[in-house]
């Protein structure tokens, strides 16, 4: 039924809502109602409950990007101005990181939106953000709009950006920062695409112009500039009494953590109070009005990933020794009674069949074409999805058919990656059709590029290996490298690597391809893996894993450090500068540069973990020299543990001498102390005698007992 007159957005809804299937879910009993329609539609489903609803839907995705693909294919019926991302954080709330000031900005708009809405709107968010616990406050509160002509000063703007979490900085280069200068406000919204600056005229915003932080250049002129908080956490009066209040119940680093939120103070971590101060946690679900539903897409990937999560948060918790309640619950209990639908890829047994269906043959141009032409002279309305208006041209030309111009279907600029088709009844016509460009044209933008191997210089690889060498393939795996052969091979003779595998397996790699194949220079030896089985496979994915493993707990542990509150020490004492200024060799400029870094680190209220590279000569020993001396002058025991008794006696030495103009005591502790002198030592460091102790590993001793360590140095070759 190729027109000439576009079919509205909003009949195509109406419709859509008042058919069979979609009827018999809205009068299926509650609250949780089961359905069944391809994965491409279930934006569409989601929409056409909000349409026929009135209400705003909450979309649930098992991943960011099926999440994206939700808010991507409503936004393609509804518009983008009904339709909102809620991005979850970019980490499990126990591990003490802060989302970023774009994702604390998004989510702060999105509850907003939410909280405010009237009439149709579709929230998309991963399981991860509607399983996780929400501050109550969170979108309660509107943004700061800035626009021409408003009377707001840059003190009390700046007061106000503080408040939201912002950071004032000298120059705006990301987003969460601002800077004041004069009558000119530099300002980088957490939700904004680019910073803005204003210029002031008295207390009144006389332009306002939007710049590129990498020039520092205006770029055009901004009308309005919404001010989103960049922190979940707002540190109000009300939150600051709840803080020193909840403080009193905890120990620690939580009881620490708590003092600084109650202090007003903005931290990176500082969300993790959020559980502490707050009795009970909101949901997302939470935010809906009584009215609105809940679509879970792909339901049961989503319900397994959300169950993933709370085991992975649930022991990183015990892990992590959390004290508090839970963050993050199970999705049943985060829904709660909200009218539900889960949608499924597969007929469920009662659930309602929606009628909505891939394409049978994507990505092929012809049989595309030839099967939306099909439809649309059998009645169905025809809708063209394309990014760009250049691919909504070419996709009419394509379709365009029997005089049928580039008017004949309902044109969409949409980013929606797959299309579908649906058929309110089994036996009835099909009554709309999405197709998309990637449905047309292939899927261009989203194909991954195969993996290239690494070529390495073929002499190079015959000089690292001898017979018996034992070498990988990056295809085949471990083998046993034989030697160099030369084989006749349709009638010409070529050179081999010839590499022996388990089970007597051999593999003749030509010459020209020897730069796949690497010697092994692993540590243990490995078994050979046989040839045509997934040996290999299996040990990457092994070695993947534990590699994995082990960064995540790397990422628990500094997460953990992070929240773990230290010794601040004081600025440099006065003898500081008399012990460096006595140094007697002229200091480089990357000593001075980690020798301020170091000492930086150290008046931070975090304990330090720095390592200092550099070759041999080249002061290392000098920057732990005035690292100790600092550390000795807040009042804090030093430790420095070595290798071998030799570096020990050197390192005795260094100390004794740079520290004898100061009463600084330095001990040792090695096999050339007598044993009566080291029970003394040990006696003296336990009392707070010692300042500076130097040892092997002797000073790991359960004996070994400190009054007040402070610091610990370890010398690079300690092992």
């Amino acid at each position: 039924m190729a027109t000439t007159e576009s079919v509205g957005l909003d009949e195509i809804l109406k419709e859509a809502g008042a058919s069979a299937p979609f009827e018999r879910l809205l009068a299926a009993s509650g609250p949780v109602r089961r359905a069944s329609a391809a994965a491409p539609g279930h934006a569409f489903a989601a929409v056409v409950l909000a349409h026929a609803l009135g209400v705003p839907v909450l979309a649930i995705g098992h991943d960011p990007r099926v999440t994206d693909a939700l808010a991507a294919g409503a936004a393609a019926f509804l518009g983008h101005d009904r339709v909102v991302r809620f991005p979850a954080w970019e980490s499990l709330p126990y591990e003490g990181i802060s989302p970023s000031p774009q994702v604390a900005g998004a989510r702060a708009r999105a509850a907003h939106l939410l909280r405010t809405a009237a009439g149709p709107m579709v929230v998309a968010a991963p399981v991860l953000a509607a399983i996780q616990g929400l501050a109550p406050t969170l979108g309660t509160e509107g943004p700061v709009e800035l626009r021409r002509g408003i009377s707001l000063p840059p003190d009390a703007l700046a007061g106000r950006l503080v408040e939201l979490g912002y950071v004032r900085v000298d120059v705006v280069e990301h987003r969460g920062e601002f800077a004041v200068r004069g009558g000119i406000v530099d300002l980088f919204p957490s939700t904004a695409r680019r910073p803005v600056r204003l210029d002031y005229l008295g207390g009144e915003v006389e332009s306002m112009r939007e710049f590129a932080p990498a020039t520092q250049l205006s770029t055009g002129r901004a009308d309005l500039a919404e001010v989103y908080p960049c922190r979940e956490l707002i540190t109000t009066e009300d939150v600051r009494r709840r803080a020193a209040e909840a403080a009193l119940g905890y120990r620690g680093r939580y009881a620490a953590l708590l003092d600084r939120v109650a202090q007003g103070l903005a931290f990176e971590g500082m969300e993790q109070a959020i559980p502490l101060v707050y009795d009970r946690l909101s949901s997302l679900a939470d935010l809906l009005p009584r009215e609105g539903w809940v679509v879970v897409a792909q339901a049961r990937r989503t319900a397994d990933r959300a169950a993933r999560i709370l085991e992975e948060a649930d022991a990183l918790a015990e892990a992590s020794g959390w004290p508090g309640p839970r963050s993050v619950r199970e999705l049943e209990a985060s829904l709660g009674a909200k009218q539900r639908v889960e949608l499924s890829d597969f007929i469920e047994p009662e659930g309602v069949d929606l009628g909505i269906h891939p394409w049978e043959r994507p990505g092929q141009r012809e049989a595309m074409a030839h099967r939306a032409i099909e439809l649309d002279r059998a009645g169905a309305r025809i809708l063209l999805a394309a990014e760009g208006r250049g691919s909504l041209d070419r996709a009419r030309e394509v379709l365009a058919v029997d005089g049928a111009g580039g008017d004949a279907y309902v044109a969409i600029e949409a980013d929606v990656e797959e299309g579908f088709w649906f058929r309110p009844e089994a036996d009835g016509a099909v009554a709309l059709a999405l197709v998309t460009e990637e449905d047309l044209f292939g899927s261009r933008r989203h194909t991954r590029v195969a993996p290239r191997l690494a070529r390495r210089r073929s002499e190079a690889t015959v000089v690292e290996l001898s017979p018996g060498d034992l070498a990988v393939h990056q295809v085949h795996g471990v083998g046993r490298y034989v030697g160099m052969v030369r084989r006749a091979v349709a009638g010409a003779e070529r050179d081999y690597l010839l590499l022996e595998y388990a089970e007597g397996d051999k593999l003749y790699v030509p010459s020209d391809q020897v730069g796949v194949v690497a010697k092994y220079v692993g540590g243990e030896a490995p078994r050979l893996h046989r040839l045509g089985t997934n040996d290999w496979n299996r040990a990457k994915s092994r070695v993947r894993r534990a590699v994995r493993d082990m960064a995540g707990e790397l990422v628990r542990l500094y997460s953990v450090r992070m929240t773990v509150v230290g010794h601040a020490f004081g600025p440099d004492a006065p003898w500081q500068a008399e012990l460096e200024d006595a140094f007697p060799y002229e200091e480089t400029r990357d000593q001075l540069a980690a020798t301020e870094e170091v000492k930086r680190d150290m008046e931070q209220p975090r304990p330090m973990d720095r390592l200092i590279c550099g070759d041999v000569g080249y002061g290392k020993t000098e920057i732990a020299v005035r690292a100790a001396f600092k550390s000795v002058m807040d009042g804090k025991q030093v430790a420095v543990l070595v290798p071998t008794t030799l570096l020990a006696e050197q390192h005795y030495v260094t100390f004794s001498e740079r520290f004898a103009p100061f009463p600084v005591t330095v001990q040792m502790l090695s096999r050339f102390v007598p044993e009566r002198d080291q029970r003394r030592v040990l006696d003296e460091t336990e009392r707070g005698k010692v300042d500076v102790l130097i040892g092997t590993h002797r000073l790991l001793s359960p004996d070994v007992k400190f009054h007040d360590l402070g610091l610990l140095v370890v010398d690079e070759e300690q092992r």
